[in-house]
């Protein structure tokens, strides 16, 4: 049977508009408006995932991995090219995105779910077990601007793995929390990235969490695609250009 991809990224182009650094005195007294430089980020990737596919992105600091898990969950628009996911639900765990922090644990899970494209009634039938899942107890229904770090991640992770969408992005966040439930969040991981019909992309710099989930890994590099294939061969020879680059 032919493999359908699930997600097509054509000439991929994502540019950020940077201020110029001005004295306060000019800002004050000469009132000049400050210039704006055009950093681009990606620079007119392509690549595609089939359905069912784990891939893994690797790259140093500041190469544009983050910046296309982004665009591939609609938070950045392109400036050019065409990201085309097939009509496919999806969701992305990055810890620090989406939540309204004057409102409860409890509300942010109903919002959340809502705009990953679930219906009212589909999240409330799930959230007891979004609840049960994220350990958070009487928090749940205080203000998010309350929670500590590892709580806000455990309601983050516990709405991305629980409200199961067809393709799943994760941003370097497979275990969050204490101990006990950075080994539950990464079992109950491995269990929704095995589903043969899911399909999963992965931002980490971790060399062996790729080498052990992935069935592809990209390197990324300033913006562009470097590599992509295999994981074991890509990420060998990434790990011998950072050591002697």
């Amino acid at each position: 049977m032919e493999e359908k991809n699930a997600i097509e990224v054509r000439d991929l182009v994502i540019s950020y508009r940077n201020l110029k650094k001005t004295s306060l005195k000019q800002s004050l007294f000469r009132l000049r408006r400050q210039k704006a430089d055009n950093f681009v980020a990606v620079r007119g990737i392509s690549f595609s995932v089939k359905e069912g596919e784990i891939l893994g992105i690797i790259g140093k600091n500041g190469s544009g991995k983050s910046t296309t898990l982004n665009a591939l969950a609609g938070i950045f628009s392109p400036d050019s090219g065409e990201i085309d996911l097939k009509g496919h639900s999806i969701s992305l765990l990055s810890i620090g995105v989406g939540f309204q922090k004057e409102m409860t644990g409890r509300e942010n899970i109903m919002l959340s779910g809502m705009l990953l494209g679930f219906s009212k009634e589909e999240v409330k039938a799930k959230e007891q077990k979004i609840i049960k899942f994220a350990e958070l107890g009487e928090f749940i229904d205080m203000p998010v601007r309350t929670y500590s770090s590892g709580m806000y991640s455990k309601l983050a992770f516990s709405i991305t793995a629980i409200l199961e969408t067809d393709i799943m992005l994760i941003d370097e966040v497979l275990s969050v929390g204490d101990q006990k439930f950075k080994k539950k969040s990464y079992k109950k991981m491995k269990k929704l990235i095995s589903d043969e019909h899911r399909t999963v992309v992965i931002v980490s710099h971790n060399i062996s969490t790729l080498q052990e989930l992935c069935d592809t890994v990209m390197w990324m590099h300033d913006g562009e695609i470097r590599r992509i294939g295999e994981p074991e061969s890509v990420l060998n020879e990434y790990v011998d250009f950072m050591e002697n680059s």
